[in-house]
């Protein structure tokens, strides 16, 4: 009964990953308390309503708890807010190592350029979109993997709440407006979500038509964010690799091609209308 349920009470943690100290004293913590109440794992872990084998992982600091974990912790040993308030500590943990930087650039960025061949950019993505394109990875992940990705993607969603707000333009090909992932209600909401921030005063999406005879982008999916300084961090894997770039002379490039394809791109009038006509055929 409990094992079910305690799959979603906490998330896996690479042992490699750099947050291993934050969640591994967290643990310590739990534990501390837990023994302070006089409490053993296994009746502790009735109260709370997980496995024991869930709490002995959370306290040695192989699974990150959610936030709900440590409120209901804080609750049951009476610690008056002091281990709910460790969920800072862990908050950062609870995304892909590889997410971290991306979500802390987004969050201090004053533009966002992004041009996608392949996928809609994760920012505009819907939950059921994104988990059909979590479900259909192969190899397949796992329940944990998906539901730290998701967590990471949807946290992202913060920057359209932003104030100041950034201005954000998206160029996405037309496959990635025509192609129904996950089928056709979730296609259906798709659209709708691409129409509902297409309307937003600092947001543009532009839609390159597979049509185009000249196109810019053709050595692939490319990302550019601006900051407050004037600096710029750029990302482009299939020319510069994994690893995102700064360097004066490889920004310039990507900020030429950027430009050529938006220019290229339908207009982001344009692009609604073609959205809104995919979506009334849909």
């Amino acid at each position: 009964m409990h094992g079910d349920v305690a799959d979603d009470s906490s998330w896996a943690l690479d042992p490699e990953d750099d947050a291993q100290p934050s969640v591994e004293m967290v643990g310590r913590q739990l534990k501390l308390w837990r023994t302070a109440a006089g409490l053993r794992a296994a009746d502790f872990a009735k109260l709370m309503g997980y496995s024991e084998g869930l709490i002995y992982k959370i306290e040695q600091g192989v699974r990150i708890p959610r936030p709900e974990y440590l409120a209901k912790a804080d609750r049951i040993l009476k610690a008056g807010g002091k281990i709910a308030g460790m969920r800072d500590d862990v908050e950062k943990a609870r995304y892909p190592k590889k997410v971290r930087d991306l979500k802390r650039w987004e969050d201090e960025a004053v533009e966002l350029g992004s041009y996608g061949n392949h996928n809609l950019h994760g920012l505009l993505q819907t939950d059921d979109h994104m988990r059909a394109l979590y479900e259909m990875h192969r190899p397949a992940y796992s329940q944990d993997e998906m539901d730290r990705g998701m967590a990471a993607r949807m946290a992202r969603r913060s920057i359209f709440d932003r104030m100041p707000a950034p201005a954000l333009t998206f160029v996405q090909e037309e496959v990635t407006i025509l192609r129904p992932i996950g089928g056709r209600m979730v296609h259906r909401r798709q659209l709708e979500r691409l129409l509902e921030v297409g309307q937003l005063r600092n947001v543009e999406i532009q839609v390159m038509p597979t049509d185009r005879d000249d196109h810019a982008g053709m050595d692939g999916r490319l990302q550019l964010l601006k900051f407050g300084d004037g600096s710029v961090v750029g990302h482009s894997l299939e020319e510069f690799g994994p690893r995102p770039v700064s360097d004066p002379k490889l920004i310039r490039i990507l900020e030429l091609r950027y430009g050529i394809v938006r220019a290229q791109a339908l207009t982001p009038r344009e692009s609604l209308a073609f959205i809104e006509k995919t979506l009334g055929e849909t």
